[in-house]
């Protein structure tokens, strides 16, 4: 097996792998609540896959040959890349479009929250409203 078929192997792994976790982060958007952790988590996950698929794109390019015609079994192996990455590039978009509806609803909720938050509780200097009203500062 050539040096070029190892990387492709590998990049078909990574992108695998890239699959399950952006299904669990899928998941995670889409369920009722979501969790802080498990979504970082998640994100680091990917974020560390992409840097190992964007390692072994710059591999691939140094092992590719331009003036030496691809053998089928290159070719097979580069189509199921290019298949698998317009898989994910959907899939992230839908992910995209989850996530803006999650911020959407925090938007919301928040709007509903501002007029029962109460105005002013520290001032400037870190004292509570109350403390600055009395007058007189206590100190121990």
């Amino acid at each position: 097996m050539s040096r070029l078929s190892e990387i492709l192997d590998q990049m078909t792994v990574v992108l695998n792998d890239l699959k399950t976790v952006m299904d669990a982060e899928q998941q995670q958007l889409s369920a009722g609540h979501i969790s802080g952790s498990a979504l970082q988590r998640i994100t680091e996950e990917k974020s560390s896959l992409l840097a190992t698929l964007d390692y072994l794109e710059k591999q691939r390019r140094a092992e590719q040959d331009p003036h030496r015609s691809a053998n089928d079994d290159i070719i097979e192996r580069w189509q199921t890349i290019t298949d698998k990455t317009q898989h994910l590039r959907d899939l992230n978009q839908h992910n995209g479009w989850l996530l803006e509806g999650q911020i959407e609803r925090n938007q919301q909720a928040l709007e509903v929250l501002k007029p029962h938050q109460e105005p002013g509780l520290y001032g400037a200097n870190g004292q509570t409203a109350s403390s600055r009203a009395g007058g007189k500062k206590i100190s121990i």
